[in-house]
């Protein structure tokens, strides 16, 4: 037989309590004492490893600081608008002579550097974030395993104890119905007491267990928007970023070099999609904050329904 009390309890039937419950003794080891305990204590230990495995959680959801991404983007969509083509625009033979061409286009290829700068900063952010991502993606994964089994355990006691409730109150009924003497009645107001100990016992394992469910769903939906949040950082980078340097290079390298124009055209196209597509990270490294920012105060709040039932 299991020494799991948990599982005991779901093994002891009302027929078989009842046979319990007729043995006059009683001392704290009977028993009769120890379905008292029971009733009271019911999925303990399994709300006592999701309030470690909360902990965790918690902790594993604090570490993912996106902050420093979300700095980089907004420097970066600072310096893109100060992208000034209209500086490469042809010149007059007054502003050749006088060298004011020159000194516009090597305005315009600071400009490109600061960018570059910003572009790089924003990179190697990214970078961190994937490989803070990576590491704590299978602590989390095996964090939410356990979680999972334990609250899966609180509910199948929540169902045997909701049964098992069911079928003693039947039977509690039939006694009360065959007219029992003093000490029968006296067994049935007892059992009667260890059902509504029962009851409220149950009552706190069905309170932790949804806010658990719920808790192990938002766990779950973060961790889908931060999956797509990176992703789209990446792609980002290895497309209009990639496409942008690209452009850009062969038109600052022809003005430092001082050699004929460029076709500005391809520069321009690869800098609007830069200038949407960094928009488009920007809201969704903000939605992302967010997530994480809602998830830690979820995982926090789960704190008092798992106390309360322990």
């Amino acid at each position: 037989m299991t020494d799991d009390p948990d599982q005991t309890a779901s093994l002891m039937t009302p027929a078989r309590l009842a046979q319990l419950r007729m043995k006059p003794a009683k001392p704290a080891g009977t028993p009769t004492a120890y379905l008292d305990q029971l009733a009271a204590d019911a999925g303990s230990g399994h709300v006592r490893r999701l309030v470690d495995l909360r902990k965790q959680l918690e902790v594993q959801a604090r570490e993912r600081n996106y902050n420093g991404v979300a700095t980089a983007l907004e420097s970066l969509s600072a310096e893109l608008p100060k992208l000034d083509f209209e500086l490469l625009q042809p010149k007059g033979w007054l502003a050749r002579a006088t060298g004011k061409g020159k000194e516009e286009g090597a305005g315009f290829v600071a400009q490109y550097e600061r960018i570059g700068r910003a572009i790089e900063d924003l990179a190697d952010e990214v970078k961190e974030a994937h490989k803070k991502h990576q590491a704590l993606t299978p602590v989390t994964e095996r964090s939410l395993v356990e979680f999972e089994v334990e609250e899966r355990a609180i509910d199948k006691i929540v169902g045997q104890g909701s049964r098992w409730l069911q079928d003693m109150r039947a039977q509690l009924k039939t006694r009360q119905f065959s007219g029992p003497d003093v000490e029968a009645q006296k067994l049935i107001d007892e059992d009667t007491k260890r059902c509504e100990l029962l009851v409220g016992r149950l009552k706190h394992l069905g309170f932790a267990r949804s806010a658990a469910q719920h808790t192990k769903e938002r766990v779950n939906t973060t961790a889908g928007k931060r999956e797509g949040a990176l992703g789209a950082l990446q792609s980002m980078l290895d497309g209009e970023v990639k496409a942008w340097r690209s452009r850009l290079r062969l038109v600052a390298e022809a003005v430092a070099e001082g050699g004929p124009g460029v076709d500005l055209e391809p520069a321009r196209t690869a800098h609007d999609e830069l200038m949407k597509a960094l928009k488009r990270a920007s809201r969704d490294c903000n939605q992302l904050q967010f997530y994480e920012k809602d998830l830690v105060d979820e995982l926090a709040a789960l704190e008092k329904p798992l106390q309360e039932a322990v």
